[in-house]
């Protein structure tokens, strides 16, 4: 797997000038599966705000990596969990009387968060009157809310934009920074009307559609070589269920990745993958290890490189092809390339 840190840095260049607001990337589940701490080393740079994660564990790694400025945790956290986060330096997102009076009792600064339609998490933007006291006496940091359906044109991002503009009306006074745009939110708008934006997927090279303002540069790469060649003859199958049989002698190659490295078993007998540039279909079921591509048509050699993810020559396999593909998000194809991947960092 192959990482572009200097293509991730230009991206975010991109969100920032386009926003024209500081940034605070989300560096979540190990950078959408890409590596948090060279992501975030590499981001560090453009002097963000602050980098967003959602467990305390992701702070202790990016904390232990050298990363100094703020790290904002975004998933709720239980009273129990505060001292954990407040030795790793963090910074909580908090909703809840609780949790907001055991924050602020030994002080440190703390986000608000607001749902306007998530319904995930954060304080209703109707309730706020219940919190009165308690951010009178405790006032945060930062105010966000998250919106459900930023890359859709059905008037969702601007429904939850006005009830968030009603929630910071009805609050003792306004914090330092409010904040409420993700990746698409970013590049449907100009610049922000808030204090900060929180880019997430845009990073990591997955756009928001053919007609966005904005286009990533592509980020991922996933290669595999060619261990095996073989012809298999006229009605015989490939892999388990024999799913696949041939139709006329084909020549099929076989490399050592398969669904526990992110090359999802969705994607047989359904997509291609690439090989000398040209598209190879992807054969039979997708195993643990390995995967199986008819390479009759093109030059194929033992040693080839087989390419998942990212360019082969001149041409180019993008995240949103690929999760297409599977029938998945690209989120989750990203998240996915977690597992036993040997990654390869570029240009950071």
């Amino acid at each position: 797997m192959e990482v572009d840190l200097g293509a991730v840095v230009r991206n975010a260049e991109a969100l920032s000038r386009h926003a024209r607001a500081p940034l605070i990337p989300m560096v979540k589940a190990d950078a959408y599966g890409l590596g948090a701490v060279p992501v975030a080393r590499a981001l560090d740079r453009l002097d963000p705000y602050a980098f967003g994660v959602s467990s305390i564990a992701e702070g202790e790694e990016l904390r232990a990596a050298g990363i100094a400025r703020p790290i904002l945790c975004f998933t709720p956290v239980r009273v129990d969990d505060l001292p954990q986060l407040r030795a790793a330096g963090m910074t909580p997102t908090l909703s809840t009387a609780e949790t907001i009076t055991a924050w602020t009792h030994e002080g440190g600064a703390w986000h608000l968060a607001i749902d306007t339609g998530m319904h995930r998490a954060g304080v209703n933007w109707n309730q706020l009157d219940g919190l009165r006291a308690t951010l009178s006496a405790h006032p945060p940091t930062g105010v966000f809310t998250h919106f459900h359906s930023a890359e859709a044109d059905d008037g969702s991002m601007e429904r939850q934009e006005e009830r968030f503009r009603a929630a910071l009306a009805r609050l003792p006074e306004r914090p330092t920074f409010v904040h409420a745009e993700n990746s698409a939110g970013i590049v449907r708008r100009g610049p922000s009307a808030w204090d900060a934006v929180r880019p997430g997927v845009f990073l990591y090279g997955v756009g928001s559609g053919a007609g966005a303002a904005l286009q990533p540069e592509p980020v991922a790469a996933l290669h595999a070589r060619v261990l095996e060649l073989r012809e298999v003859a006229p009605g015989e199958s490939v892999s388990y269920g024999a799913t696949w049989r041939a139709r006329t002698t084909r020549r099929i190659a076989t490399v050592a990745c398969g669904y526990a490295d992110g090359v999802r078993r969705a994607l047989g007998n359904a997509a291609t993958a690439l090989c000398q540039g040209q598209p190879v279909p992807i054969v039979g079921v997708v195993t643990m290890d390995m995967a199986m591509l008819d390479v009759t048509d093109v030059a194929c050699a033992l040693g080839d490189t087989i390419t998942f993810l990212g360019r082969n020559g001149a041409a180019l396999r993008t995240v949103e092809a690929v999760a297409t593909g599977a029938g998945i998000s690209p989120y989750e194809l990203l998240t996915g390339l977690r597992l036993r991947l040997p990654r390869l960092h570029r240009g950071g």
